[in-house]
C-alpha cells in the first residue's frame, strides 16, 4: 500500500483542460468523504464542502480569480469553505487543514482516473455572492474535477527540472 501511495504522489499531475461528461456520482462521493477524512489541527473540521455541477454556476466561478478559468469547464468543483482566516484572531491551522482535505481529495480523484486543479480566490465578494456563503465564513480556495480531455494526462512524463532536488531544499538539524 506505502509504495502505491508513493507512486501516485510521484505520478500525479495537474489537468486544467476536461471532457464533457459528468462526474460518476459514486466517485464524487468518493472525493468528497476523502476530504472528510483528513486530519484536522484539534480535529475540529472547521470547514464544508460546496459540491456545485451547474454548468453556469461553474463558468461565473471561474471568474473569481486570475487563473480560475479551468472551473468553467471541469465536471465539478469543490468549494473548501472555512470560518474567515482573515478574521481577527483566527488560527492559521484551518488553512493546513484544507491543504490536507483538498490532497487527499487530489489523491482519491487521481486513483480514479479523474483530474483536478486547485483555484485560489481573489474576489471573495463574488465567490461569497456565487456560493451564498453566510457571514462569517469564506471561500479561499476551489477545485475542479474532470475525466481529462485528454487521457495521456494521467500518464504524461515529468518535465525535466520541474522540481527542485532534496539536496537543495533540505537542511538537517539547521540552516
Amino acid at each position: 500500500m506505502t509504495r502505491a501511495i508513493e507512486a501516485a504522489i510521484a505520478r500525479l499531475r495537474v489537468v486544467r483542460t476536461f471532457a464533457d461528461r459528468p462526474l460518476d456520482p459514486a466517485d464524487l462521493d468518493a472525493i468528497l468523504a476523502a476530504g472528510r477524512r483528513a486530519s484536522s489541527s484539534k480535529n475540529q473540521q472547521r470547514w464544508d464542502f460546496i459540491v456545485i455541477t451547474d454548468r453556469d454556476r461553474l463558468r461565473a466561478l471561474s471568474s473569481v480569480g486570475r487563473f480560475a478559468s479551468h472551473l468553467a469547464g471541469a465536471a465539478a468543483a469543490i468549494a473548501l469553505v472555512t470560518p474567515d482566516p482573515r478574521a481577527p484572531g483566527a488560527p492559521l491551522s484551518v488553512l493546513w487543514d484544507l491543504g490536507l482535505a483538498s490532497q487527499n481529495m487530489i489523491l482519491v480523484a487521481w486513483g480514479r482516473g479523474i483530474g483536478s486543479c486547485p483555484a485560489t480566490v481573489y474576489d471573495h465578494a463574488l465567490a461569497a455572492e456565487l456560493l451564498d456563503l453566510p457571514a462569517g465564513m469564506a471561500c479561499e480556495y476551489l477545485l475542479s474535477f474532470g475525466y481529462p480531455a485528454d487521457p495521456t494526462d494521467l500518464t504524461r512524463p515529468l518535465r525535466p527540472g520541474g522540481r527542485r532536488s532534496l539536496d537543495e531544499i533540505v537542511h538537517r538539524e539547521h540552516w
